[in-house]
């Protein structure tokens, strides 16, 4: 009995977390939810940890401070931490995705001024901009990120070459309204509050929500350098399973959203009124033309565990968007790089501490706006596949 009992406790030694705290990076957008909840909750000491968030101003920020160490993880874009892996996205570094912290909750904006013109919708811009004679341009918030990939996949889906037909430019995210404001821009894509505020302010109309782009797309993630998760496996398995439980209460009832909401726009977090970010962490959406929805395809933050698991496939469609675009100039091994970045074995650890739910396979199918199906099968031909591409 005292034998069974010394080798418990050996366990539980072997699993305690090495370090207790760890500084987390956070761009103050809805889908930071449930870092801020785990920590809020108390969930994070549930797990032996404790969060300490850090309210950064952009992502090029966050990639440097995870790079140099003032960061332990971030909630970050899950198309930069690939950019990043692969050279791309700054100094190469190997990189690691402990898990999924949110699908779609991202919009397309276009100008109301391109919106009295009758350009409102991905139809109706390719048409105006077949028509204009002047140059346009369009911001996402990071070169390799999600909003970078999701804008031009839907401007090529509609005809509009992103790198031919006008130009990209990176704005940080709390900036996109003023921008938009200013005429600096002709549209964006960007996380919520942002393309809300842009239709109070009267700034902007919806063209598109992201899960009509792809539905229930990979967010943002829990990203961390793959020396730290290599080092503190133990405090990184509690992390994850501090903030599954805090996504699973998230999507527990609209209940809980509005007191997420609540937390959100207090002064240390977005400080946002509450009234700016509740209705689409509620899924109520309006395109600020007289339209208004209820999104299928919402932020979510745990479903069952469907949103959290780091599906090898998600990963890989990143790479396959930067090939398309002619950021990476040489083909990946995507599946081995998914496989080395995606740490699915510290997931499916953490998910069993918390009863979370496991999928039947690390990929997913999808079929995004285009009507074509993304099933991580064969990585190669897909990125060759579209009529809209540069490849070197």
């Amino acid at each position: 009995m005292t034998e069974g009992k010394g080798a418990s406790a050996q366990v539980m030694r072997s699993m305690h977390p090495e370090i207790q705290t760890i500084r987390i990076g956070y761009l103050p957008l809805a889908d930071c939810a449930s870092l801020v909840m785990a920590s809020k909750l108390g969930l994070d000491e549930k797990y032996g940890i404790k969060i300490e968030l850090s309210r950064e101003m952009s992502w090029a920020g966050v990639r440097d401070k995870l790079n140099n160490g003032e960061l332990d993880a971030a909630h970050v874009l899950y198309g930069l931490v690939y950019g990043v892996q692969m050279g791309i996205g700054g100094q190469q570094r190997d990189m690691a995705v402990l898990m999924n912290l949110n699908h779609s909750g991202q919009a397309v904006t276009l100008s109301a001024a391109l919106a009295r013109e009758g350009a409102h919708d991905g139809p109706t811009l390719a048409r105006y901009m077949r028509g204009a004679a002047r140059p346009f341009a369009f911001a996402h918030t990071f070169p390799t990120g999600n909003h970078a990939m999701l804008l031009q996949y839907w401007l090529a889906a509609h005809g509009i070459d992103p790198l031919r037909d006008a130009r990209v430019m990176t704005v940080p995210p709390s900036q996109m309204v003023a921008a938009l404001r200013a005429g600096q821009m002709d549209g964006f894509c960007a996380g919520e509050p942002w393309g809300y505020k842009a239709i109070v302010d009267g700034v902007g109309v919806t063209a598109a929500s992201s899960g009509a782009i792809w539905p229930d797309h990979p967010g943002k993630v829990l990203g961390t350098s793959a020396a730290f998760a290599r080092q503190y496996p133990n405090s990184c398995r509690a992390l994850i399973a501090a903030v599954l439980e805090a996504g699973r209460w998230i999507d527990a009832s609209d209940t809980n959203r509005l007191a997420m909401a609540a937390t959100l726009a207090e002064p240390a977090y977005l400080n946002t009124p509450q009234e700016m970010l509740a209705p689409r962490i509620l899924g109520h959406y309006q395109d600020g033309l007289g339209k208004t929805w209820d999104e299928t395809h919402g932020l979510k933050f745990y479903a069952e565990g469907a949103v959290n698991f780091p599906c090898l496939s998600d990963g890989m469609w990143f790479m396959t968007q930067h090939r398309r675009w002619g950021l990476l100039r040489d083909e990946p091994d995507y599946l081995a790089v998914a496989r080395q970045v995606n740490r699915i074995d510290l997931y499916r650890q953490a998910a069993d501490m918390t009863a979370t739910p496991l999928p039947a396979s690390s990929m997913r199918s999808s079929t995004l706006c285009d009507g074509v199906v993304w099933d991580g099968s064969a990585p190669e031909a897909y990125a060759a596949s579209f009529a809209i591409g540069h490849f070197f």
